[in-house]
């Protein structure tokens, strides 16, 4: 039977199942053979909290959504083209993300009578049978039987032989969606190099899986998406904390330092610790340490002697980290703090993406403890920004912190390799006898007009002087508690960060006119859904523009000039309001607030309908 192939712009699909059933693996592999084949890609993981959720129940479902495309893509997409439903629980978290039409690609082993308790439907209801998904395409599959059938002379045992049931799912995806099984064959070879047994038998269940899309007369076309016109260069699909990993090596090497991670395992930044501790070449030292307040006195230790110390967390680490953080903008040293922010407070939503962090990086420690801040808004962008934040660190010998979060983190897209030459320089201006001392004295604090003193590194002959957390004389950096002096102290670690804005570029419009009726600010993870969102309103001929902030402290000397040029300021947050707190604060723009919290990214569709309510 002949079988047509159908051209698609972008398709949209989500793996959904038990946290066991590998669906994490099946979005990945079926991510990296879109991104190979040249499509801009963008993803968005979706997992329980708990390591092994109650198997069976809507509450332990993990998922993995691909948005892949021809065109220019900013999101992992509103409504899903096609879900895979492994299970009950799968299809009844989910099917409200199906769009009209759509697809339900079911594991028919997975709507038994057992399944369909534990996903607490109705007795005797079977969305399968009745008429639940009549306004849906449905594809039956019994992926468990066929798996086990094509798997039947492998000599592995029932729970095996059940594991390679998602690549049996993988290999039906990539025939529907033509593509080769290359990718996936040659990542199955290595992963499993040293188990014959177990490697044959996930390589025959993909096989088996293509081959029945391929052979079926049910299935009589597939589709296509053609490969996106990216401009020229090498690319890699990349994650967010994998990028913020890169980044920071990048900017060590580049500032001739070492690179030092001190890091306690948390959600949702572990990543970038497994990641770290691969580049050892790169003289990168990594420390695990036995809790929050370790891991980053250790990164303080390393900077103090001459290294970039960074240190890692999520919300409830970084509130553990404070007092040590005001230590480090005490003693005016190089700290990169990287919060990658999650639902909560106290432990909240470990898996499951917040912005809720933005006043805790800006207030969160006791006195006045001033420090930059910089956020990435995509996963890709997580490489320049934590450059950036670096460079500040570096060259402004003070602490900062670069935001990122859950969705950021475990989010992939396409992202070009940058040459060297194209980084950036960072120069750090180190202390020595010759220059820095003054009538035979090493004044260790006195700072150049920027505020920014000489990174003077023990050892060094002739600059032995006093580091702690006690209040210092200005430039001697001895103890000192006069009154005045500890006011001009805290006046100028202000003035210190607040001198960064003269090094840092001017706010810039990301889509739409410098001036008109709404201007739509965002900042973090919501940059996706708000410039999908922006470009589809302005097609509709409104009066939008959009801008994303970098740089939360200080802010770019321009942003309040291009405030003032709109009627309305509207700004999206995954929080309850917090940089719409920040900007009415500053610059008395009356700006409004428009926020979600429920441990989910927006969609574009869910800020175009706002904007236009307030319009």
């Amino acid at each position: 039977m002949t079988k047509t192939t159908e051209k698609k712009k972008d398709v949209t699909i989500l793996f959904a199942g038990d946290s066991g059933d590998g669906m994490q693996l099946t979005g990945s592999l079926f991510t990296n053979t879109n991104a190979l084949y040249g499509n801009d890609i963008s993803t968005f993981p979706d997992f329980p909290a708990e390591i092994r959720a109650p198997q069976g129940t809507v509450a332990g479902v993990s998922g993995f959504k691909l948005h892949f495309a021809s065109i220019d893509i900013f999101t992992p997409g509103d409504e899903v083209e096609v879900i895979v439903a492994m299970n009950a629980a799968a299809l009844k978290a989910n099917i409200g993300q199906l769009r009209m039409g759509g697809t339900v690609i079911a594991n028919t082993a997975g709507f038994d009578k057992k399944n369909l308790r534990l996903a607490k439907y109705d007795d005797e209801a079977n969305p399968l049978l009745d008429q639940t998904l009549d306004k849906f395409r449905v594809i039956e599959i019994d992926v468990t039987k066929m798996t086990k059938e094509a798997l039947i002379n492998s000599g592995l045992g029932t729970k095996e032989i059940d594991r390679c049931k998602n690549m049996f799912v993988l290999g039906f995806l990539l025939w529907m969606y033509n593509r080769s099984l290359e990718t996936t064959q040659k990542f199955i070879g290595e992963k499993f190099a040293k188990n014959d047994s177990i490697r044959e038998a996930n390589l025959n269940a993909l096989k088996a899986g293509y081959y029945f899309g391929d052979t079926n007369e049910t299935f009589t076309s597939r589709y296509e998406v053609e490969s996106a016109h990216l401009p020229k260069g090498e690319y890699r699909s990349i994650m967010g904390n994998q990028a913020a990993a890169i980044g920071a090596i990048a900017a060590a090497k580049k500032a001739g330092l070492n690179l030092f991670y001190g890091s306690y395992p948390i959600t949702p930044a572990s990543d970038i610790l497994h990641e770290l501790a691969r580049h050892k070449n790169f003289g990168v030292k990594t420390f695990q340490a036995e809790d929050e307040i370790a891991a980053i006195c250790a990164a303080i230790g390393a900077s103090y002697g001459g290294s970039l110390g960074v240190t890692a967390s999520s919300g409830p680490g970084i509130a553990l980290k404070g007092e040590a953080i005001g230590l480090a903008i005490m003693l005016e040293i190089p700290l990169l703090i990287i919060n990658v922010q999650r639902g909560g407070p106290s432990t909240g939503l470990p898996t499951k993406t917040e912005q809720s962090d933005l006043m805790q990086a800006m207030y969160g420690r006791n006195g006045e403890a001033p420090l930059a801040i910089v956020a990435a808004s995509s996963p890709s962008d997580c490489f320049e920004a934590i450059y950036e934040a670096a460079r500040i660190t570096v060259e402004h010998m003070t602490p900062v912190i670069f935001l990122s979060d859950g969705f950021i983190a475990n989010g992939s897209e396409p992202w070009k390799f940058p040459k060297s030459s194209e980084l950036t320089p960072i120069n750090a201006r180190f202390a020595n006898k010759e220059k820095s001392m003054k009538d035979g004295t090493f004044y260790p604090y006195k700072r150049n007009s920027d505020l920014v003193r000489e990174w003077a590194i023990p050892g060094t002959e002739g600059l032995t002087h006093r580091v702690g957390g006690l209040e210092k004389e200005n430039e001697t950096g001895n103890v000192s508690y006069d009154p005045a002096n500890h006011e001009l102290m805290v006046n100028i670690r202000q003035e210190k960060v607040d001198l960064i804005a003269h090094d840092i570029p001017n706010q810039e419009m990301t889509q739409g006119e410098t001036s008109g009726k709404v201007l739509v600010l965002g900042w973090g993870s919501t940059y996706g859904a708000i410039r999908t969102a922006v470009r589809e309103l302005i097609g509709d001929g409104h009066s939008v523009s959009h801008a994303h902030i970098r740089y939360l402290n200080p802010f770019p000397k321009n942003l309040g000039d291009l405030l003032s040029a709109f009627d309305t300021i509207v700004v999206p947050e995954i929080n309850n309001g917090q940089l719409v707190h920040i900007i009415n604060a500053k610059y008395g723009v009356g700006a409004i607030g428009v926020n979600k919290i429920q441990g989910l990214p927006y969609t574009a569709r869910e800020i175009k309908e706002r904007i236009l309510e307030l319009m």
